[in-house]
């Protein structure tokens, strides 16, 4: 047994979420932030067969998009709101960690 722990963005969770219920995997969806850019991300607990981790990748890799998307800037040079501009960023992905589980229990 393997516990496949899923961070991906929100925009892209719903999708994630209805192709692995589709396929009838049991996970756990938890709000979180990333640290970088503070932004909301889910965080997935999927606890699967051996033999279903691949086909939960795959799911995970179709429904998670990367994307460029625009960042606020503050230029800051001493002096109090000396500039604002923004940059653009990659999100989206997923960062996927696969873990063995040495014991497990429903109760």
């Amino acid at each position: 047994m393997k516990m496949i722990t899923a961070i991906v963005n929100k925009r892209d969770a719903g999708e994630v979420c209805d192709a692995l219920s589709a396929e009838k995997f049991s996970f756990t969806k938890m709000a979180t932030t990333g640290g970088f850019l503070q932004s909301g991300n889910v965080t997935l607990l999927i606890g699967t067969e051996d033999e279903k981790v691949d086909l939960a990748l795959e799911i995970i890799r179709k429904h998670c998009a990367q994307r460029m998307e625009p960042m606020p800037s503050i230029i800051n040079a001493g002096v109090p709101a000396f500039g604002y501009h923004q940059t653009e960023v990659l999100v989206g992905g997923a960062i996927v960690f696969v873990s063995p589980v040495e014991r497990f229990e429903k109760m």
